[in-house]
């Protein structure tokens, strides 16, 4: 298991996979064990996948400072990382909640990133809203698990809104799981239940705390990324609907928006196949679509 101390001495894990170019690779949840991601729907046939796990998350260690689990302060750790791997410029890939991380790094540091690709991603570092969320929820509604889903998804939002604590939000989130998938399979279910080992409690409740970025300078800073930008959206996925993902694939100068047909926020076990040549597409070219 390779290791290194990112920059406050903090002993961080990750974990190599595959063969080819390296992908460097971002873990959601937040403070999800990066094992969740696998390989990537067969992704790393083609390139190196390089796993983080966030601090205090999979192999890694606890920080002296909870403080520093939050969202924005993870960027040093990813460019620690980085430096740590000898990589001048890196492809970068981030699923979910890491789309923030991945968003807040591009914004300090975009002469490192070669191309970036973001999966499914978070838009609370550059403030866009999730449109289309509630009709999203309500396109599922023929499902046979929709009813008891989407009571957990308003549980989950109402326990979220008023604060509550990490252990009661996390039972609804779980409970609304379906929506997180194409098809709510064994296949799902699994890759649902194997979270609980996965998530730290402490990692992922310190992630947003007190997370305020200055999304105007987020913004700002995101004009001036050179590197192509993929978004990978479900077409099923209520955060981010594909009409999120269109809105922020507009704040970066060269982004596009792949928007996978049946797929919902694990795109890469809705249609392993359809993700993998997706991604692969992108980063062997590197330029949106309609420059090619």
């Amino acid at each position: 298991m390779p290791r290194f101390r990112s920059y406050d001495t903090t002993e961080l894990a990750y974990h190599v996979l595959g063969s080819g170019p390296p992908l460097v690779c971002l873990p959601g949840g937040p403070a999800r064990a990066s094992s969740y991601l696998g390989d990537l729907g067969g992704l790393s046939r083609e390139r190196t996948l390089l796993k983080l796990d966030l601090r205090g998350s999979g192999e890694s260690a606890v920080p002296e400072d909870p403080a520093s689990y939050r969202c924005d302060r993870l960027v040093d750790d990813v460019e620690a990382y980085r430096i740590h791997l000898g990589l001048d410029r890196m492809d970068l890939l981030a699923h979910s909640a890491a789309g923030n991380l991945a968003e807040l790094y591009a914004a300090r540091f975009p002469h490192r990133l070669a191309r970036l690709v973001l999966v499914a991603p978070g838009l609370r570092s550059v403030g866009v809203e999730t449109v289309g969320f509630a009709e999203a929820v309500a396109a599922r509604s023929t499902q046979w698990w929709y009813p008891e889903a989407k009571a957990a998804m308003d549980a989950w939002q109402e326990a979220a809104t008023r604060g509550a604590a990490p252990e009661e939000i996390a039972a609804h989130r779980t409970a609304a799981a379906p929506f997180a998938y194409g098809r709510w399979d064994e296949r799902a279910r699994a890759h649902v239940e194997a979270e609980q080992e996965e998530r730290s409690g402490p990692a992922s409740a310190g992630y947003y705390a007190g997370f305020a970025p200055d999304v105007a300078a987020v913004r700002a800073a995101l004009t001036g990324l050179d590197a192509p930008v993929l978004i990978v959206a479900g077409e099923l996925d209520p955060a981010p609907t594909p009409q999120a993902a269109e809105l922020l694939a507009a704040l970066f100068p060269k982004a596009e928006v792949a928007v996978q047909d049946g797929a919902s926020h694990s795109p890469w076990i809705d249609d392993h196949g359809r993700f993998v040549k997706t991604v692969l597409a992108f980063l062997a070219d590197g330029r949106p679509a309609d420059e090619r």
